[in-house]
């Protein structure tokens, strides 16, 4: 049970489980696209995801401990880096506008964590970094995850950005947001005053009020692009649901496992419904 729930962790904290989140997110994309599987596509994806969370979430436990990392560090270091190789074979097979695309998400990914100058007006603390501009953080991930997971499909497969794509980039970013909102629920515990997330500044009742009217949004945009699939009701009401239930004394594992295998559960969903 012990080495159960130790692999268990490591699957959470080694970023594999949001990279699946990530990768069937990309392909619930090229599905409603029509799209054909780009397995290489879905890899890099995958390897991206797990390279990026990693650096922003352990680089600063390690960039300073290089020689007395703990165990479990030390094998997400070397996880990390076989990841980022997989990564960069997977980038040989992408076209060069996809790699374009995310070496800019990869740039904002970087400064995310990494400390820069920005005005002191901005910043709350000695951290310098995007994650601590009062009242970005939720919208920068949600920006990078709706470019990861819809514009690269349609620019690796060099199809033109029309109104279609458009919606789908907007309701894909109102459900990001929407997910994000139980983790900035749990966060009340931890975040600093300054950072102004949405239940600081709002509180829990209005975030999960503002939740529901953005997936409300998200199921009506469906209808915009041909018709509301019942896949999409599915989706909205289960992220309803841990949207409701979610707050700040919530288990360690409701929102990094249960929240985040949502973008599973519709991918799953559209392969054995349509």
């Amino acid at each position: 049970m012990d080495m159960l729930k130790r692999s268990f962790n490591f699957y959470l904290n080694s970023s594999i489980h949001v990279a699946f989140a990530a990768l069937a997110l990309v392909w619930v994309t090229l599905i409603e696209l029509d799209l054909l599987i780009d397995k290489h596509l879905l890899g890099f994806v995958f390897c991206a995801t797990i390279t990026g969370y990693n650096f922003v979430k352990y680089f600063g436990v390690a960039k300073f401990h290089h020689r007395s990392l703990a165990s479990w560090l030390r094998v997400i270091q070397i996880f990390s880096l076989l990841a980022f190789t997989a990564m960069c074979y997977f980038a040989f097979f992408l076209e060069v506008q996809t790699l374009i695309l995310t070496g800019i998400l990869g740039i904002i990914t970087f400064f995310y964590a990494i400390p820069i100058m920005i005005p002191k007006q901005y910043l709350f603390d000695d951290h310098k970094n995007l994650r601590q501009i009062g009242g970005i953080k939720v919208y920068v991930i949600a920006l990078v995850w709706t470019f990861a997971s819809v514009f690269s499909p349609v620019v690796n497969n060099e199809i033109p950005i029309d109104t279609e794509i458009v919606v789908l980039g907007v309701q894909r970013f109102f459900f990001i947001l929407v997910l994000m909102l139980p983790f900035e629920i749990r966060d009340l515990n931890y975040d600093s005053l300054k950072l102004a997330t949405i239940p600081q500044k709002i509180g829990i009742k209005k975030t999960k009020i503002f939740g529901v009217l953005l997936l409300l949004l998200f199921v009506m945009l469906d209808g915009l692009k041909e018709e509301t699939k019942l896949t999409t009701i599915l989706i909205a009401l289960i992220s309803g649901v841990l949207l409701f239930f979610s707050n700040k004394d919530q288990s360690k594992y409701y929102s990094p496992f249960w929240v985040e295998s949502v973008p599973i559960l519709w991918l799953i969903s559209l392969l054995l419904f349509g």
